[in-house]
């Protein structure tokens, strides 16, 4: 429902030519992030943080969110068509240290004594057709070591 009030106050925006003029390649990020972030919602996440950034760390984090316990950090890589190379692996060794470094300066400022446990998902969204985007989570992407090992 919410998505759909969404969209449907952008819309409005459009037509009374007040919707922000941004590059395609934005607009087009901004509507992964839109999609992703529902999908979370509907499977239970509460979302704390979209396009966080610490003003000190180069970067932002796409969302964060509460999996129960489970402090997740969501890198979300969209496109509007099927490449030879998947959306995810836009999510380079770099981009990785980056989220690694955002994460624990947002772990920081937490007002818990310990630090929760974390986890790091990536994920690709196609907004191929105009009825439904195409979304794949993928749960702990990575670790907080470049070779540390996922289960």
């Amino acid at each position: 429902m919410l998505e759909h009030a969404l969209g449907t106050f952008d819309r409005i925006a459009e037509r009374r030519g007040r919707a922000p003029n941004l590059p395609p390649h934005l607009a087009t990020g901004i509507a992964g992030e839109d999609a992703a972030f529902s999908h979370l919602r509907r499977n239970g996440y509460i979302v704390v943080a979209r396009r966080w950034s610490s003003g000190d760390v180069p970067g932002d984090v796409d969302l964060i969110a509460w999996q129960g316990q489970l402090l997740c950090f969501i890198e979300v890589k969209t496109r509007t068509a099927h490449d030879m190379t998947p959306a995810e692996v836009a999510v380079d060794a770099h981009k990785r240290g980056i989220l690694r470094r955002l994460a624990r300066r947002y772990t920081r400022q937490l007002p818990q004594q310990t630090m929760p446990a974390v986890r790091f998902d990536v994920i690709s969204v196609y907004l191929v057709s105009e009825v439904e985007p195409e979304i794949t989570h993928f749960e702990a992407a990575f670790g907080w070591r470049e070779f540390e090992r996922r289960d």
